[in-house]
């Protein structure tokens, strides 16, 4: 037998050692590393919910009759809200940072935010600001027009929320809606013209002319 075949056997009998310490110790080091990043996302959040300890307690749904008639439902998902016109500014306060599945239900009274496993809320008709279409809140982006945000008046703040119907079709039903709802409540509150105010009561004008004279 040649040396050449002597060294190729030997080879092949050489199996290489694993050094299992060392894999041991990237495996715990990468697992701190995730804990880490982890402890820093939840202190973020809880800072984050300090700051905002100023917002209200979130309204609930009327009971009975004065919800009114139903005029939208969807099923979905919601994404989060923000500060108004700010995607990135996550409101965390009260659940709402939570995301979660989502039943929406406008009404004459507002919208109904029913969320399993998550806190519900209530948009009353008079703080439902505005809807749109949209790509992004929260972090979470999607396609164009991907997103309904509802704008409404919560406390002192101005707030975004974002669904996502699991028909993405009926959003636009949804900004239509409440377009047309903010228009109505816009003309019933709206002051009398001057043309068609009451005429103030005729007051006789009194002179001292003869008087004077």
């Amino acid at each position: 037998m040649s040396a050449a075949l002597i060294n190729l056997a030997a080879e092949q009998r050489s199996a290489e050692v694993t050094d299992w310490s060392a894999r041991i110790g990237w495996v715990v080091g990468l697992l701190l590393f995730v804990a880490l990043v982890y402890w820093l996302m939840r202190q973020g959040w809880k800072w984050r919910g300090s700051l905002q300890s100023d917002l209200p307690e979130l309204p609930q749904a009327p009971g009975g009759s004065t919800a009114g008639d139903v005029r939208l439902r969807l099923s979905g998902r919601y994404h989060g809200s923000t500060t108004a016109g700010q995607w990135l500014d996550r409101i965390v306060a009260h659940g709402l940072g939570v995301r979660s599945r989502v039943e929406l239900t406008l009404t004459d009274a507002g919208v109904d935010v029913v969320r399993p496993g998550a806190t519900d809320f209530f948009v009353p008709a008079g703080r439902l600001r505005a809807a749109r279409l949209d790509k992004g809140i929260a972090g979470k982006v999607l396609a164009e027009g991907g997103l309904l945000i509802l704008t409404w008046q919560h406390g002192d703040r101005l707030l975004d929320s974002g669904f996502r119907s699991d028909h993405a079709a009926e959003h636009t039903a949804w900004v239509e809606a409440v377009d047309l709802m903010n228009r109505s409540t816009t003309t019933h509150d709206a002051p009398v013209p001057a043309a068609h105010a009451p005429a103030a009561p005729h007051t006789a004008q009194i002179t001292t002319e003869g008087t004077a004279r």
